[in-house]
């Protein structure tokens, strides 16, 4: 039961990311021209990786 409740989680931060990834693009390649670079490619990723885990318990 606690292993569901962390998966969903986890996919539930996951999509969040995403979508927060979306909205905030046009402000990220304004940050780009700037020389800032926002980390949310490597967040999503890393939040990808650890569901995926979740999964093959």
């Amino acid at each position: 039961m606690i292993e569901t409740a962390y998966r969903l989680s986890l996919f539930a931060l996951y999509q969040f990311t995403i979508a927060l990834g979306i909205l905030l693009f046009p402000l990220a390649l304004l940050a780009r021209r700037a020389g800032v670079e926002f980390p949310l490619g490597r967040i999503v990723a890393r939040l990808g990786n650890a569901y995926e885990s979740a999964g093959a318990r």
